[in-house]
């Protein structure tokens, strides 16, 4: 008998570490993104998130609580862990890509098996408030991989063990027409030293390269490792890092109409350059890497 065929995991959200929740919201606004309201977890960090009707978002993440951080960190929990070592060495950033699950328990014993835990499971509840003021609790349980080369990126299965309700009304309209999530640009100089990984997260194997880096499909977006070459001529900027590893470069947004993107941008005074056929926003604080926008087709 043949082996069934194994599909490629859809991303769930990226994970955007932030100084604040309320220069993130200022600065996301700024963007034309509608935020929701600010939520905390159980483990002392709280997040302020972008939703879209792909069932995709972006999580901006914040400490909440320093205190509670060091107790989970104490605890063993990765997720805080992580969090905190991206903070100490970056500030602000894209730590972390996030994949769906329907299983993490699976998931975490697939990544040791592999060599590519980046730790323990982790379980947990938290509540979502929506605009009305209604409230429901989401639960969840994750499963880390990580390279011990690549200090500041990991990444994860999301099983929504009680999944927050997907249609969240007003929060996921924005003014700068976005759409949903069209893919994520890592940086390395040398990505193919980094492919295992992100095939293994993405539970992909068809890879495409060229002297750029390499690109992976996901099921719903892709996720591109880019040289600082690529990066420049991709979206018109460089890392000129010398440290190796992988680190989120640029979150890119499918927009349905990216003259109404534009306009937006533009009233709200924010600096943005053309390359090709997409928009692109550089970092800036509550943002922390760039923000490209791409036709939604």
């Amino acid at each position: 008998m043949s082996p069934v065929p194994t599909l490629p995991r859809a991303l769930d959200h990226l994970v955007l570490p932030v100084i604040d929740l309320v220069t993130a919201r200022q600065r996301l606004g700024r963007l034309g993104f509608t935020v929701a309201a600010d939520a905390r977890h159980p483990f002392g960090t709280e997040n302020a998130c972008v939703f879209f009707r792909d069932d995709t978002y972006l999580e901006p993440l914040a400490v909440g609580s320093r205190e509670d951080c060091l107790v989970a960190v104490r605890a063993g929990n990765v997720f805080v862990a992580r969090d905190q070592a991206f903070r100490f060495r970056r500030g602000e950033g894209l730590s972390a890509i996030v994949v769906k699950t329907d299983d993490a328990g699976a998931d975490h014993a697939s990544f040791v098996a592999e060599g590519l835990s980046g730790g323990e499971l982790l379980g947990f509840s938290r509540e979502f408030r929506f605009p009305d003021g209604h409230k429901v609790e989401g639960s969840f349980r994750l499963a880390f991989a990580a390279d011990l080369r690549s200090p500041d990126f990991f990444a994860f299965a999301c099983e929504r063990v009680n999944p927050l309700p997907a249609d969240r009304g007003p929060l996921l309209e924005h003014a700068n027409a976005a759409a949903g999530l069209r893919g994520v640009v890592l940086c390395e100089n040398n990505p193919s030293d980094f492919q295992y990984l992100l095939e293994t997260a993405l539970r992909q194997r068809d890879v495409t390269a060229d002297s750029f880096g390499l690109s992976i499909e996901a099921a719903n977006a892709r996720v591109d490792v880019l040289t600082p070459d690529g990066l420049s001529a991709r979206y018109g900027f460089s890392d000129a890092r010398e440290e190796r590893g992988l680190l989120g470069a640029v979150v890119v947004v499918a927009s349905r109409d990216l003259g109404v993107t534009e306009a937006c941008l533009a009233a709200n005074g924010v600096r943005y350059h053309k390359t090709g056929a997409r928009l692109v926003v550089a970092p800036e604080k509550g943002q922390g890497v760039a923000f490209a926008f791409e036709e939604l087709k």
